[in-house]
């Protein structure tokens, strides 16, 4: 039996989590096994990862994926404020949930703050006031609460080893 695959976020499921499904599954029956399986509160929403809008539920999940099968989130928040400071400055963006932290650092280090790629990929995020640096695949949605639907970053530079080539035995475990 042919099934697809989807990957899944959502606040309070920050790790990425997969189930199966027939590829005539629609969103509404994804929601109930998805709801069931995490006891999620009514108003959550599904996401595909880095669209904008909430999938609808009479949409046939086949018409949604590709060969690796669909990413998706669930949250209760339409849009997450998001705030990146760097250089003393701060901008501000509205995201789906479902954005990732890549796309969200390279709408703030390219596109706000000017830089190169390759200056780009030499920095991260860091949520703001701690030392967490979320993964690029990570969906904004789960670093925000509903109903405070907001994240705020710092873009800080990548930590480096200086003068330790790559795969050199460095005496750590």
């Amino acid at each position: 039996m042919e099934t697809l695959d989807i990957f899944y976020q959502g606040y309070g499921i920050k790790e990425m989590e997969h189930i199966e499904v027939k590829p005539d599954h629609t969103v509404a029956m994804i929601k109930k096994i998805l709801f069931e399986k995490h006891g999620c509160e009514a108003g959550t929403l599904i996401f595909l990862e880095d669209n904008e809008n909430p999938l609808e539920d009479h949409i046939i999940i086949k018409e949604l994926s590709g060969p690796a099968g669909a990413k998706m989130h669930l949250h209760r928040c339409r849009h997450i404020e998001v705030a990146v400071t760097f250089g003393g400055d701060t901008v501000h963006h509205r995201f789906p949930p479902g954005a990732t932290v890549a796309r969200i650092k390279v709408w703030a280090a390219v596109t706000k703050f000017g830089m190169t790629e390759v200056e780009a990929g030499e920095h991260r995020l860091q949520i703001g006031g701690t030392q967490e640096r979320p993964a690029p695949g990570i969906h904004v949605g789960t670093l925000a609460s509903c109903p405070d639907c907001q994240v705020r970053f710092d873009l800080v530079p990548d930590e480096r080893v200086n003068g330790a080539p790559p795969n050199s035995n460095s005496g750590f475990c």
